[in-house]
């Protein structure tokens, strides 16, 4: 394993420190990671839900919306089609959940079973026999052309929220088609779980109800300057989008030209303003007595959901707020006016409080499960959507915590992603993704704690095939990646179950650490399989390659899968490996990036603090990987359950001794450095907590271990 340690800037560190008034360790480790700019920070310091995108920056959403509305106006019948993985089920208990509340006659379905990923015609065809008229797809849909079609035939529209790559020139020709992938869906973050698609849609349709959608508002803010002049600010805004700007400066012996240029800006929209006084004031000295501007002060309405905004003007406030911080441009009294206003609307339309609660639940799960990147906004929808399960799990996740024996402990993103999404993905992999819908639905106790014991024991099905199966595709993977040139492994076998491809095709890039494919070879003809990255090899380029053989295949760079027939195998093996014979792996040699050394007086128990402030970890947000050196061993054991593979140390850094674990480590004692020759090392870890006995002791997990005086790269 190879130790990299990359020199970073000090003096972009203290400017880091002193602009966000973060403490220089943490500042390091930003600028070692590459997060410096001020929109990626806010999203590591805050987790105020308010951070998040406005959905309406979605092209589409606006008709995702009105159709939705018009369907509960005519009380349409309407259909949640969503995906039977964690990210699917997530996206359509989400929506249902939300088109109820609303009042409307919705039902859901996922495919079970056999069935094919998403939307069939055959669900198309049983839904328009029931006299429905609309269906919205969650985590799916965006390959469903044909079946697009179907519904038109039918007279059913289709609203599209998706989240995967467009696998064809143009879209289904949907009524509207939400994906932030789509180059023009005019969504800045592309990354959004299909659950994160979902809850977009939900937020908009809450604030589709309060009184500000679609309305014409505007907001102004007029003030004087040292020069004598008046620097007079507006704001277009659409459902709370800024759609235009105007600053300009403007004496009193130019207000009536300043009159009508704000007057052709602002139209006739709602103009709303921060302190009547101020501003009836200011238009007074400007424009004089005669011209009246109607407007509406919002100060107070703001107050009353901030209540520290009272009394206070918006320079007052301006001085106080660490929003502008996050801005890469000048953030003026407008801004915090906007900022403000955004937050009032939002309290008004019901968003981003208490009442998501159980929503943010699912997306946080949806989220991790599916191997979203969490950086941007799915850190603050990741970061609450736990705090709210810990706090109070929601129905559903409270009776599968209890069967996990999970209750009543705070857990962490890597505990959620290791003990529990894969619980609920075990239900879909079985072919039984209801389960796993009615477990976070139903509103019967009994019911729910019957789904979450059966859905347990489908996981425990899905480990004893994916053990069966093992046996059989780790000598294959070898074979493979021999005839490949070391370079990635390919199986396909009869012997693997198709919901559990994913599983076994991790498996093998663990144990190999190069990209695999697995697949089950189907009697039907028809092969299933996944592909896993490793090295950070991007597998959708793979997958492109490939495309003319596939019947469907969809996924991100670290995970994708596909469906083909089974004659075309051979092809597909045979493109593979010449596409992989020359692609970029990476690195050979296992590298580690160091976000830090670490002094022996920095090992305190307050360390796991540290850890705690980059949370949530996963996709792209690696856990932080720390080093000391010159470190004395105090105790070293052999461990383990079974058999004796682990390492487990005691380290001694002066005021604190701290337990610390190397995982299958047991061989390296005596070999790579020795205890009974009282060795100092070096020593690469995380800080974890070890939960036993009901007790929780902060420990160390080593990713390596040298003997001192090796030079660090």
């Amino acid at each position: 394993m190879k130790w990299v340690k990359s020199e970073i800037d000090q003096a972009q560190v203290r400017g880091l420190a002193k602009r966000y008034g973060i403490d220089l360790l943490d500042a390091s480790i930003f600028a070692r990671r590459g997060i410096t700019q001020p929109a990626q920070v806010l999203y590591y310091l805050e987790d105020d839900p308010g951070h998040l995108r406005n959905p309406f920056l979605f092209d589409r959403m606006e008709d995702a919306v009105d159709r939705i509305l018009l369907a509960l106006d005519e009380s349409e019948k309407v259909l949640v089609f969503g995906d039977g993985d964690s990210d699917g089920v997530s996206s359509t208990v989400l929506l249902t959940e939300a088109l109820l509340e609303l009042g409307l006659d919705a039902s859901w379905r996922i495919p079970v079973g056999d069935e094919p990923y998403g939307l069939s015609i055959e669900a198309v065809e049983t839904f328009a026999a029931a006299g429905g008229t609309l269906i919205v797809t969650v985590d799916c849909g965006i390959s469903n052309h044909a079946e697009v079609v179907r519904a038109a035939e039918l007279g059913i529209d289709v609203v599209i929220a998706d989240h995967h790559r467009l696998q064809a020139e143009t879209p289904p020709e949907a009524l509207a088609v939400i994906d932030p992938k789509l180059e023009d869906s005019g969504y800045p973050f592309r990354d959004l779980a299909g659950c994160g698609v979902a809850y977009k849609l939900v937020c908009a349709l809450k604030f589709a109800r309060s009184g500000l959608y679609k309305q014409p508002v505007a907001l102004l803010h007029m003030r004087p300057t040292d020069s004598g002049a008046f620097a007079i600010d507006a704001l277009k805004l659409h459902n709370l989008v800024e759609t235009g700007r105007l600053s300009f400066l403007a004496g009193p012996q130019e207000g009536a030209a300043a009159a009508v240029k704000l007057a052709g800006f602002l139209g006739d929209r709602q103009i709303f303003v921060w302190n009547e006084k101020q501003q009836l004031r200011a238009a007074a000295e400007l424009f004089g007595t005669s011209v009246e501007i109607g407007f509406y002060d919002v100060s107070g309405d703001v107050a009353s959901v901030s209540p520290s905004c009272r009394g206070k003007n918006l320079d007052e406030l301006l001085s106080l707020s660490p929003l502008g911080r996050y801005r890469e441009g000048e953030y003026g009294e407008i801004d915090l006016f906007a900022d403000l206003f955004a937050a009032f609307a939002h309290e008004k339309a019901g968003l981003y409080g208490s009442a998501d609660a159980e929503a943010l639940q699912l997306v946080a799960l949806g989220t991790l499960a599916d191997l979203m990147p969490l950086r941007d906004e799915n850190r603050i929808l990741v970061k609450r959507g736990l705090a709210f399960l810990n706090e109070k799990p929601r129905k559903g996740v409270r009776e599968l915590l209890e069967n996990l024996s999970l209750r009543g402990r705070p857990l962490d993103s890597h505990e959620i992603a290791w003990q529990v999404t894969p619980v609920v993905n075990a239900a879909g992999r079985m072919g039984k993704p209801d389960l796993a819908a009615r477990l976070f639905l139903s509103d019967d106790p009994a019911e729910r704690s019957a789904s979450a014991v059966e859905i347990l024991e489908a996981n425990l099905e899905r480990r004893k095939l994916g053990g069966e199966a093992w046996e059989t595709v780790l000598p294959l993977a070898r074979e493979s990646l021999k005839a490949n040139g070391e370079r990635f492994a390919l199986v396909g076998s009869g012997a693997v179950a198709p919901g559990i491809t994913g599983l076994i095709a991790s498996r093998v890039t663990s144990a190999l650490k190069v990209p695999a494919v697995v697949a089950a070879f189907r009697p039907s003809g028809e092969i299933v399989g996944s592909i896993r990255s490793a090295r950070g090899f991007p597998v959708t380029g793979l997958l492109a390659a490939c495309a003319d053989l596939f019947a469907d295949y969809g996924g991100h760079d670290a995970a994708a899968g596909f469906s083909m027939q089974r004659d075309r195998w051979d092809e597909f093996a045979r493109r593979a490996g010449e596409y992989m014979s020359s692609a970029d792996l990476g690195q050979s040699e296992e590298e580690i990036r160091i976000d830090a050394e670490l002094p022996h007086d920095f090992l305190k128990p307050g360390l796991k603090d540290l850890a705690a402030r980059f949370e949530p970890y996963g996709e792209e947000n690696r856990q932080l990987v720390l080093m000391s050196k010159n470190v004395s061993m105090v105790d070293a054991q052999i461990v383990g359950k079974t058999g004796k593979s682990h390492l487990k140390l005691t380290l001694d850094f002066g005021p604190y001794k701290w337990p610390a674990l190397l995982w299958d480590g047991a061989e390296r004692l005596e070999r790579d450095f020795s205890f009974r020759n009282h060795d100092l090392v070096d020593v690469l870890f995380k800080v974890t907590v070890n939960r036993w006995n009901g007790e929780e002791r902060p420990q160390l997990e080593l990713y390596d271990i040298r003997k001192s005086s090796t030079k660090t790269d």
